[in-house]
């Protein structure tokens, strides 16, 4: 039952309780009258009044009743009309629920129609899905099957390279073995030599005493001609006997060779390694104002012992107006600490944690800058394929140099040389130029590794990849391994070439041609000297004598000479070979 029902219903309980109250008082007012008339005197003013009286109040009741009537009549068809609107409203609820059961009904069906095509699409998708990862699979199978292959083959040649590498280990050890057997016949040839050559001996020893002895019994000679033939033949048995001694002498001395020439470079080192030193390793960097050298040390030195720790370079400040030295044996390590000292004084800020980031950005700018000036020297040489790690080695070589000469642009100038023999001698030139820019490779590495830059750079070479004529030409450019190879010998030359350029390296052009002109002189004033020639940029003399003056012996005693007033007369880099060629040749003409 609705709230408006309910109140109806009220209304309606009221209506009746009032008329029936009214009728019960009607009905009270009735029985009085009756009871009152027949003892009352007729026309009597007061019983007519308070008869009209009541009977206005009956007519007032009774219209009291009608009104009621009416009310519950209206209250009753309002009740009816609220019973109609509530079965409308019952109606309306039940239709409702129907709509409502057949939306949700056409909602489910509509849910059910639409959950289907969502599967089908999901299976549709599915299969796509699926056929896309088959196709992918497809692709990945087929990729690492060229890619197995591709190393099948990469493994069957290097199988290949290997079988040639043991072929020709086995030549090797058989030239090694037949050259044995020619050493042991040639020690037993000279063996046969030396025993003829002693028999050769006595004879002339033999034949010197009979010339001594027909001397003696010649008596019809003067005196001085005796004394001056007898003078003659003792100069060339001393002259004889002193060459034997030298050269017994100098086999002496290259049995001790070694010992002597490190004697003799840790004297020179001891001359001068101190100016060399200074002048190599030490950077200068110009400062705005002395006030920045108080910022720079710190608060009791915090700075600077910070700076060292994290560059590895030491810093030296003293009394030179605005200016500090930054000294490092590593020239990398050298230029990242100039680099990282310039931007902490430009900035303002120095203090320990502010060293270590510019530090950082410091290090990997000069390592960019190297590996920059690499890639443009490789483009520059046109080699293109190259192990990274060679290209850093090479990109630190920017800041190394040889003689005051920058080794990488010497490494360009000798790949440029080399390719143009090369070429012109219809070799291989990509193979020649790679094993010239190479050649100083090791130069790198030097400070962190022991021993010689072309045994280092060899090394360096055969663990990134490189071909064996590469390496070999890179180990022997400087004679510590005999060349074998055409790349070799190139190499050599070209290194030559360009270290030897006047300018080239620190050395003025009229100090070089002196030194070359004094060498020819000395050479060319000795007693049987035909013709002087200055090779190699001057570390090669070749000295041409006349046969018929000097034998043997005797070109041996010139070589030692030469080389021996070169070194106290003149001072060069390096080293100086004297070579003496005594050519004999003889001339018929058949007629």
């Amino acid at each position: 039952m609705s709230g408006l029902e309910l109140v109806l219903l009220l209304a309606i309980v009221l209506l009746a309780a009032v008329v029936v109250v009214a009728l019960v008082l009607g009905a009270r007012v009735i029985r009085r009258l009756g009871a009152v008339r027949p003892a009352a005197a007729t026309d009597d003013p007061a019983f007519v009044a308070e008869r009209d009286r009541q009977e206005q109040s009956l007519a007032a009741l009774r219209e009291a009743a009608d009104e009621a009537s009416s009310s519950i009549d209206v209250a009753k068809s309002a009740a009816a009309a609220a019973r109609a609107e509530a079965a409308a409203a019952k109606a309306e609820a039940s239709a409702a629920r129907a709509e409502a059961r057949r939306v949700l009904e056409a909602s489910r069906a509509e849910a059910d129609n639409v959950l289907e095509r969502a599967h089908r699409q999901a299976e549709s998708d599915a299969e796509e899905v699926r056929a896309a990862a088959r196709r992918s699979g497809e692709r990945e199978v087929a990729m690492l099957a060229s890619t197995t292959r591709e190393q099948a083959a990469e493994v069957e040649r290097r199988a290949q390279r290997m079988d040639e590498r043991e072929r020709l280990h086995t030549e090797e050890v058989e030239r090694l073995a037949e050259r044995e057997r020619r050493l042991t016949a040639a020690n037993a040839d000279l063996a046969v030599r030396e025993a003829a050559l002693a028999q050769r001996e006595e004879a002339l020893a033999e034949g010197e005493e009979r010339h001594r002895r027909e001397l003696e019994r010649i008596a019809g000679l003067t005196a001085d001609a005796a004394r001056q033939e007898l003078v003659e033949t003792i100069e060339g048995q001393a002259k004889r006997e002193a060459a034997i001694l030298a050269r017994d002498i100098e086999s002496d001395a290259r049995a001790t060779a070694e010992h002597r020439a490190r004697h003799i470079v840790v004297d020179a080192i001891q001359r001068v390694a101190s100016e060399q030193t200074a002048e190599s390793v030490v950077s200068v960097l110009h400062l705005p104002g002395d006030e920045m050298k108080g910022r720079i040390i710190g608060r009791e030195g915090r700075n600077i012992r910070a700076f060292e720790s994290v560059t590895g370079v030491n810093l030296i400040i003293d009394d030179t107006p605005e200016a500090v030295l930054l000294s490092c044996f590593d020239p990398v390590r050298r230029e990242v600490g100039r680099l990282t000292l310039e931007k902490l004084v430009l900035d303002g800020r120095i203090h320990p944690h502010r060293i270590e980031e510019v530090y950082d950005t410091a290090r990997q700018e000069v390592a960019g800058l190297c590996r920059r000036s690499a890639e443009d020297a490789l483009v520059e040489v046109g080699i293109t394929e190259i192990h990274d790690e060679l290209v850093d080695l090479l990109g630190r070589l920017r800041y190394r140099t040889s003689y005051g000469q920058n080794v990488l642009k010497h490494l360009v100038e000798t790949a440029h040389i080399a390719g143009v023999m090369a070429a012109e001698l219809r070799l291989d030139v990509p193979t020649i130029k790679r094993a010239a820019f190479l050649h100083d490779i090791g130069k790198a590495l030097t400070h962190e590794v022991e021993g010689s830059h072309a045994i280092i750079g060899a090394d360096l070479a055969r663990k990134y990849g490189e071909s064996d004529d590469v390496v070999h030409a890179i180990e022997a450019h400087h004679n510590e391994v005999p060349p074998q190879t055409i790349e070799a010998v190139l190499t050599q030359a070209s290194d030559a070439c360009s270290g030897g350029r006047p300018g080239a390296r620190r050395e003025s052009l009229e100090a070089y041609v002196n030194r070359l002109e004094r060498i020819e002189e000395i050479a060319g004033g000795k007693s049987g000297v035909e013709k002087v020639f200055a090779m190699q940029a001057g570390r090669e003399i070749r000295v041409m004598v006349k046969p018929e003056d000097v034998d043997d012996i005797a070109a041996a005693v010139l070589a030692r000479d030469v080389a021996k007033q070169i070194e106290e007369e003149l001072t060069y880099p390096g080293q100086i070979r004297v070579t003496v060629v005594r050519e004999s040749r003889v001339t018929e003409i058949a007629r």
